[in-house]
């Protein structure tokens, strides 16, 4: 029996493990906002315990978290030495995840079972992969231990607010510095590359009067409607803006909320709306944002009587394919095509993830985890949030493959 079989094996016998240890890391909530996860690590490290996995404790101060926009953080860390020598290979996967929202068929922290799926909020983002990961590194020691070499599970908890309190502080305080890393993705395709995200609160000034006397003001909304005109028509000049990466398209910007004015019946003097704007892995993060600021500043220029204040909320750069990652892509397309039956691609992503801050600090690393084909067919994000079984059983196996072929 290769050692390929013996790990496929072992999976197959604790399955039914894996998917309780999943179900319970469900039912314990993390909507972010408002951000309180530290209930979820303390549990996760339970149930880490009762496998005889010793975990350590990370909190992040308070001050830090809340700076942030989070009520409390502790991150995980999971160390399994095999000998001196060899890679130190990181599995990360985030357990914060938004709120679940309206239209829900299901418990959204159940984490009930039907024709083979599993729901919940972060049943398929990313939850799963705590499972993943941990049952890979369990298959792995019990069946082929390694010689050499290290695994770290890095479980943490601000993927959703840009990954500064959760990776990037296990980072910066140096308590993770490994060689490669995977982190929490979907089955079908490993990821090499993704978009960057900047978002910015714009505020516009004017001045408050009565609706019957609107010349005795100054309407800040009319003025927000002219700025978000000339904004959304970047988006058609976005368009000839082409990736070379293949899965990744072009920039896009959006204007996901805004906020203004006090009555019905009054000038609104304040005006106030939160930008995305989506970075393509070849556009340079600083520029992009002053040259949006500098669009701003300019059109409201034109506006008498107006003022703008633009607030950075989040700067996410762009995770670019470091040359170190190979190992991981070839390991990961092998397994997956021997488990899977198909060939697994190495693209890039629309999305953006804390993974960047690894790639950023020179960690080669990819996506690769349990879920499917896309994030639609996934329900991440939206309501009945749900993943199949047998991709969170296959997606482990590749996982452990992987691992042993690393490590050897």
């Amino acid at each position: 029996m290769t050692p390929y079989t013996q790990l496929d094996t072992w999976i197959d016998t604790h399955f039914d493990e894996q998917v309780k240890f999943l179900q319970e890391l469900i039912r314990v909530p993390t909507d972010t906002p408002p951000g309180n996860n530290t209930p979820h690590a303390e549990r996760t490290f339970e149930l880490l315990q009762a496998m005889g996995i010793e975990a350590e404790k990370h909190p992040v101060p308070d001050t830090e978290v809340r700076a942030a926009g989070l009520q409390s953080i502790t991150n995980l860390i999971v160390r399994h030495r095999y000998g001196a020598g060899g890679k130190t290979i990181a599995l990360n996967a985030h357990g914060d995840v938004v709120p679940p929202g309206e239209g829900w068929t299901r418990d959204p922290y159940g984490g009930e079972i039907e024709d083979g799926k599993i729901y919940g909020r972060a049943s398929a983002v990313s939850k799963c992969d705590f499972s993943t990961f941990t049952y890979a590194m369990r298959a792995l020691e019990a069946v082929c231990k390694p010689a050499k070499g290290s695994v770290e599970l890095l479980f943490t908890y601000d993927e959703e607010f840009g990954g500064e309190v959760g990776p990037g502080w296990l980072l910066k305080h140096q308590l993770t510095r490994p060689d490669l890393m995977i982190a929490a993705g979907f089955s079908y395709q490993v990821i090499t590359a993704h978009n960057g995200c900047l978002q910015l609160e714009v505020t516009v000034h004017g001045q408050m009067a009565h609706a019957a006397i609107p010349e005795s003001g100054v309407d800040a909304l009319q003025a927000a409607v002219q700025i978000l005109n000339v904004l959304y028509a970047q988006n058609a000049l976005y368009k000839s803006i082409s990736s070379q990466v293949e899965g990744i398209n072009h920039p896009y910007l959006n204007v996901g909320l805004i906020e203004g004015g006090t009555n019905t019946n009054v000038i609104p003097g304040r005006v106030s709306f939160k930008l995305d704007r989506r970075m393509i892995p070849e556009e340079n993060a600083e520029e992009v944002e002053a040259g949006l600021r500098e669009l701003i500043a300019r059109t409201a220029a034109g506006l008498p009587g107006i003022t703008v204040d633009v607030r950075r909320m989040l700067l996410a750069k762009s995770m670019r394919p470091l040359p170190g990652n190979q190992p991981l892509v070839d390991a990961i397309q092998q397994h997956g095509k021997a488990i899977f039956g198909e060939d697994i691609p190495a693209l890039g992503t629309p999305l953006y993830t804390d993974v960047r801050i690894f790639s950023e600090a020179g960690i080669p690393g990819v996506i690769y985890g349990a879920g499917p084909r896309t994030v639609l067919e996934s329900n991440a994000k939206r309501a009945d949030e749900r993943l199949e079984l047998e991709d969170l059983r296959r997606a482990t196996k590749v996982i452990a493959r992987a691992l042993h072929d690393l490590l050897s």
